[in-house]
């Protein structure tokens, strides 16, 4: 048998309202009706029939895992240099300055010659007291004696006696006043200038200092801190937030006026008992080996003193912290459902590039670092690890060669 198969033809409204308006009769209402009715379906078809957007993928942002790692806390605090020791140089008795017996800005040793005083004046005072020796000896002599014959009083022979002892002090003293004209250094170090000249006339602990001298190896470091930052350190001590890192912890590190790091370490000696009542602060002490005579007295330099050590330190790249329109530190999150999140951050300090976060992440928590812009809290992103270092550099896209034509 052979079937017929019929096929409907394609709707086309046009041909449908002629043959609606041929079979009806004409009426110019009629007529409006129908063309409203049909402008309304054509834009309902037209409207049902636009095409879908295409599925936008996630934005892909690199994030850092965190770990919690022992971090040396360190503190950079400002300080000055000063002489390990110091001695000002005054005359001891009054004189004339013969000569001046070092030069100036050299190393002296303890003990060494620096100026020499006319010592005619205490040669002769001392060859006085020296001569009025022998004749009071024998009249001690002869009295104790008698005194033991009973033909002097005791009376008599005391002061004998009493008078031989201070001849024989005025003797030591005039001996000692002629050693005081040649000026010796009482320690060693290096000598500054001299404030007088050969002929200059001084006299005995004059206010002016002829010269000084100082020991520059090893030499001072004083460096003042807060009181602020002192109790926050033993705070944290206390809490267990910090732990001390054994012997090097006394350990000092310096950095030179020019940024330049000392290259040898010194020790904390101690820590003052008192505070400065105008700075609020106590002076810490340290004592820097000078082998070279690199430091000098008055320079300005920086201290890096360790705090001690942190056990459970949250390190974070500088990159991955922002700012909300008060200041505050903010970071972004990736969670488990790959959504972001966003939290409120507690700086402690910086170390290197990275931040040293007190509160607002845990251990495992997925900051990111990179694709910041891109991110919005609640929004899912696509999250990849980071790779620190310098990205390479992609090469420039060649040009495409055109044929070259031939004849």
């Amino acid at each position: 048998m052979n079937s017929t198969v019929l096929k409907t033809p394609p709707f086309n409204p046009m041909t449908r309202l002629k043959h609606c308006i041929s079979g009806c009769p004409v009426n110019p209402a009629n007529t409006t009706t129908v063309w409203a009715a049909l402008l309304c379906g054509l834009l309902l078809t037209a409207c049902n029939r636009q095409p879908t957007a295409p599925s936008v993928p996630p934005p892909e942002v690199a994030t850092i895992t965190v770990a919690p790692r022992p971090v040396a806390l360190t503190t950079e605090l400002p300080g000055r240099t000063s002489p390990y020791r110091i001695a000002e140089i005054r005359p001891q008795v009054n004189g004339l300055i013969q000569k001046r017996l070092f030069e100036e800005g050299s190393d002296v040793q303890a003990g060494e010659a620096l100026y020499q005083i006319d010592s005619a004046p205490f040669k002769a005072a001392l060859d006085s007291a020296e001569a009025n020796l022998p004749s009071l000896r024998s009249r001690a002599s002869r009295f104790k004696e008698a005194l033991a014959d009973k033909s002097v009083s005791q009376q008599d022979f005391d002061d004998a006696d009493g008078a031989l002892k201070q001849a024989e002090a005025q003797v030591e003293m005039a001996r000692i006043n002629l050693g005081y004209t040649r000026v010796v250094s009482p320690i060693s170090g290096r000598i500054g200038k001299s404030a007088v000249t050969d002929g200059a006339i001084v006299t005995a602990y004059q206010p002016l200092a002829l010269t000084s001298i100082q020991q520059l190896d090893p030499i001072y470091v004083d460096v003042p801190q807060s009181t602020t930052e002192l109790l926050r350190l033993q705070r944290r001590l206390e809490e267990g937030r910090l732990t001390g890192g054994g012997t090097n912890d006394s350990k000092v590190q310096l950095i030179l006026a020019d940024g330049s790091q000392y290259p040898l370490e010194g020790a904390l000696q101690f820590r003052d008992v008192s505070v400065d009542p105008t700075t609020a602060s106590v002076i810490l002490r340290m004592v820097f080996p000078n082998p070279n005579g690199v430091l000098l007295p008055g320079m300005f330099v920086r201290t890096v003193v360790k705090e001690g050590v942190n056990r459970q330190a949250i390190l974070v790249p500088q990159q991955a912290v922002a700012r909300d329109p008060k200041g505050n530190p903010l970071a972004l999150v990736v969670d488990a459902a790959g959504k972001v999140e966003q939290r409120k951050l507690e700086l402690d300090r910086t170390i290197g590039d990275q931040w040293l976060i007190s509160a607002g992440l845990s251990p495992g928590d997925r900051v990111i670092t990179e694709g910041m812009q891109k991110a919005r809290p609640g929004a899912a992103v696509k999250a990849v690890p980071f790779i620190a270092g310098p990205k390479p550099e992609e090469k420039p896209a060649s040009a495409p060669k055109t044929p070259s034509k031939t004849n």
